[in-house]
C-alpha cells in the first residue's frame, strides 16, 4: 500500500488553479466570485493579529472539504486511468498495490503528477502507526485484492 499524505494541503492549494477549476463545473459566475471572496478574507487569530493568505484554504472551515474534492478530483480520474486501487479522504491517499517495487513505482509516478500537474508537494516524512507517510509500503491483504 502507498500510503500518501500532502504536505501542507490546506495551506498550499493554488487559489487560481481551483477556481479554474470550478469554473469549467460552475457557470454561476457570482459563486465563483463569492469563493473568491471568502478565498481572500483576512483571518482574524486569538490573539487578534490580522492575517492575510495568498494561497491555500481555510482547514475548517465550511467549504474545505469541497474545494479539497475539486482540486484531488484531477489526482482521482488519473489514479482510475492507470487503474489503480485507492481510498482517499481530504488529502489522505492508500493506493493499493501487489509488491514493495510496484509501490515504489507508483509512489514515484503519482508524487511527479502532484507536484508538477497539481502544484502540491508530497509529505514525505510523516510518521503514522509505525510507517512512514508517503513512502509507507507493503503487501495488500489477499481479501483487500479481491
Amino acid at each position: 500500500m502507498v500510503d500518501l499524505d500532502l504536505d501542507k494541503f490546506f495551506d498550499r492549494v493554488h487559489w487560481e488553479r481551483l477556481l479554474a477549476r470550478l469554473g469549467k463545473l460552475v457557470k454561476d459566475d457570482r459563486l465563483i466570485a463569492l469563493i473568491r471572496r471568502m478565498l481572500k478574507a483576512r483571518v482574524v487569530m486569538p490573539d487578534g493579529v490580522v492575517v492575510t493568505t495568498e494561497e491555500g484554504t481555510p482547514q475548517g472551515g465550511p467549504l474545505s472539504p469541497l474545494l479539497s474534492n475539486i482540486v484531488l478530483d484531477e489526482l482521482d480520474w488519473e489514479l482510475s486511468r492507470r487503474g489503480h486501487r485507492f481510498v482517499r479522504y481530504a488529502d489522505d491517499q492508500n493506493i493499493y498495490v501487489r509488491s514493495q517495487r510496484a509501490g515504489e513505482r507508483v509512489m514515484a509516478n503519482v508524487r511527479d503528477f502532484i507536484e508538477r500537474k497539481l502544484r502540491l508537494k508530497v509529505n514525505l516524512g510523516q510518521e503514522r502507526r509505525g510507517e512512514t507517510r508517503g513512502a509507507a509500503l507493503s503487501r495488500v491483504p489477499a481479501q483487500a485484492r479481491s
